[in-house]
């Protein structure tokens, strides 16, 4: 549901500045906690509402990771799964559940997830207080 690889961004994966480092700003009023790191728009939660519906099966739900690579160094995941793991932080937006595992927490913390049209085409778009800079395509990050 989303990577950084070549073939998605091409020569438009080169950094791109995007947040102070480590500033710890609330972006667009939500600041993260540790039972709450993450944020899902309404626009968000009813994309992962239609692809869960379109794509998923009965059980499903969206984890939210952080792994390594992509053109910035990091770059996040978004995948269906059905079965939390231990340590996992279950959030819900909107009706829709979300998990993140608590190593991909730390690197997410504050970030707010969106879903947009524009130009640039259609997809989530990832705030990350944390990242120093991201690829062109905002699907990676350092």
């Amino acid at each position: 549901m989303g990577s950084c690889g070549s073939s998605s961004c091409g020569s438009g994966c080169g950094p791109k500045n995007v947040a102070p480092e480590q500033t710890g700003e609330a972006i667009d009023g939500f600041t993260g906690t540790e039972e709450k790191p993450v944020l899902f728009t309404a626009a968000a939660a009813d994309a992962v509402a239609k692809a869960l519906k379109e794509e998923g099966e009965a059980g499903d739900f969206l984890r939210v990771s952080v792994v390594g690579g992509g053109c910035s160094g990091y770059q996040y995941g978004l995948d269906f799964d059905k079965e939390e793991r231990m340590g996992d932080i279950a959030l819900e937006f909107d009706g829709v559940k979300v998990v993140v595992d608590p190593v991909s927490a730390g690197y997410l913390r504050g970030t707010v997830v969106d879903y947009v049209t524009g130009l640039h085409g259609t997809g989530f778009q990832f705030k990350n207080p944390n990242a120093k800079r991201t690829c062109g395509c905002g699907s990676s990050f350092s």
